[in-house]
């Protein structure tokens, strides 16, 4: 049977829930009146890089992040084990969870470098780390630090964006920057300071904004002069000519937005344009280190072949903070910590690479008086295990993320400490366990935010760097 139209007043009673619904929504959304749970904000959310307050007062204000992609041999370099060097060559009972069991082994490696101590703490370093040695006194250094992860790529996820192996979340410099944006207004706020070799492992993940809006991404500078490409305007566009033409686009720009109110990658985008344009001069400033005096010039070892390329980033870190950028990663082509093999040449090799400069950072930084606001970070994302790996000719050492080092200077850092312990042979912590996520927690503490207080709204839930995992403050590192 044919069935019988509706009348106009049977359709709109039968689509009550239906298309009525959907146009009643959709009016109550361009007044703003929507309900919205308790807990996601109703005002239409801002985002730029001005100065924001954190929740309580900071002890810091920026951070280097030196990160040694690879693994440091914590045993070889920051954590002294007479017991492993006793047990050369005898086989370890414990248990173990190797990357590459075709060439592992069970014959524990002792370090072949020997130790010391240095400064009025009393700190124990390898000859490796000769620079780091007069230094000791400004230093905290952790020697529990935990991941759980033997691979490179899930450890630096965790230690980086607070969730092992899960990629696309945001990094720490990120967070850092949408919560408290910078002081300078001509430079961005992260910068990346790239290696000339080529990009760490795990690339761009290192300094993801993730789904964070696209302002709050590392900006990554070349390797080599020029360190920003195309800062100076063609001839004929110099002058007035740029000057009318910038006024002209942040018109046309200005009218776009309002058009589109809501557009957060639009926003960004527009934010990243503008601040391009104040770097013209700002950027080439903070890059020159011609006016750096010859002692310092020597300080970072840029008199000497070895150190002259990583200890020329480490003092443009410094000008960089100088100047109101919140966070600063340098960066190593690779994971050229990662001595799996010939691990005897390897190892001094890159410790002669960036020990000085890294060194000579904290001391330049104290000498100016900036390293009670800025944190200096020094690790990776793994060490390395206490067994012999034979791989070629020349062994070395497997991953290890139960238990390794890392050391952190100013900003709040408690100086010339030492915090945590590994077993008598390096290979786990076992005393005051560090996690990534308590490192994080202890970081954003320094810098006046509170982990669980540090939220931002997607895909349905509240967003955190610490992610809702177990995470603490650690105060005993702390001044």
């Amino acid at each position: 049977m044919t069935p019988r139209p509706f009348t106009r007043r049977e359709f709109l009673a039968e689509n009550a829930l239906g298309i009525g619904t959907i146009a009643l929504a959709t009016m109550l959304q361009r007044e703003n009146l929507l309900a919205t749970p308790p807990n996601i904000p109703r005002a239409q959310l801002k985002f730029d890089l001005k100065p924001k307050d954190p929740h309580f007062a900071p002890k810091a204000r920026a951070m280097i992040s030196l990160f040694m992609h690879g693994g440091p041999s914590h045993m070889d370099l920051t954590d002294p084990k007479p017991e492993l060097t006793r047990l050369d060559g005898k086989s370890y009972t414990g248990d173990v969870d190797y990357s590459f069991a075709s060439d592992a082994s069970r014959n524990l490696l002792g370090s072949p470098w020997k130790f010391q101590k240095h400064g009025q703490c009393g700190t124990e370093l390898s000859e490796l780390l000769p620079h780091t040695a007069r230094i000791v006194d400004d230093l905290c250094l952790i020697r529990s630090m935990h991941s759980g992860h033997n691979g490179h790529e899930v450890s630096i996820r965790y230690i980086n964006s607070g969730v092992p192996a899960v990629i696309g979340r945001p990094s720490l410099g990120s967070w850092l920057t949408y919560a408290l944006g910078t002081a300078s207004e001509n430079l961005p706020a992260y910068m990346v300071l790239s290696d000339p070799n080529g990009y760490p492992v795990d690339t761009m993940s290192n300094w993801s904004n993730g789904w964070l809006p696209s302002l709050y991404q590392g900006t990554v500078l070349r390797a080599k002069e020029p360190r920003v490409l195309n800062l100076n305007p063609p001839a004929h566009l110099r002058g007035d000519a740029q000057r009318n033409y910038l006024e002209l686009l942040s018109t046309l720009n200005s009218n776009h937005i309002a058009r589109l109110p809501g557009e957060n990658a639009l926003e960004a985008r527009i934010a990243s344009y503008e601040l391009a344009a104040r770097m013209q001069t700002a950027a080439k400033e903070a890059f020159d280190i011609t006016g750096e005096s010859e002692a310092t010039r020597k300080l970072y070892g840029l008199d000497q072949d070895e150190t002259r390329e990583y200890g020329t980033r480490c003092l443009i870190a410094r000008r960089l903070v100088e100047r109101g950028v919140r966070f600063v990663q340098i960066l190593l082509a690779g994971q050229p910590w990662d001595t799996h093999e010939n691990l005897r040449e390897a190892l001094p090799k890159i410790c002669r690479r960036t020990d000085q400069p890294a060194a000579a950072l904290v001391t330049d930084l104290k000498q100016r008086g900036l390293l009670d606001t800025t944190v200096v970070h020094w690790g990776g994302e793994i060490g390395r295990l206490p067994l012999t790996q034979v791989r070629g000719s020349k062994p070395g050492r497997d991953h290890n993320g139960q238990g390794f080092s890392t050391w952190v200077a100013g900003g709040g850092f408690k100086p010339g400490i030492v915090y945590g312990q590994t077993d008598e042979v390096g290979h786990r912590a076992v005393v005051d366990r560090v996690t990534a996520n308590d490192y994080q927690a202890t970081l954003l503490h320094l810098f006046g935010l509170d982990h669980n207080r540090l939220i931002y709204h997607h895909a349905g839930r509240e967003q955190k760097l610490t992610n809702d995992r177990p995470s603490k403050v650690v105060s005993a590192v702390l001044s």
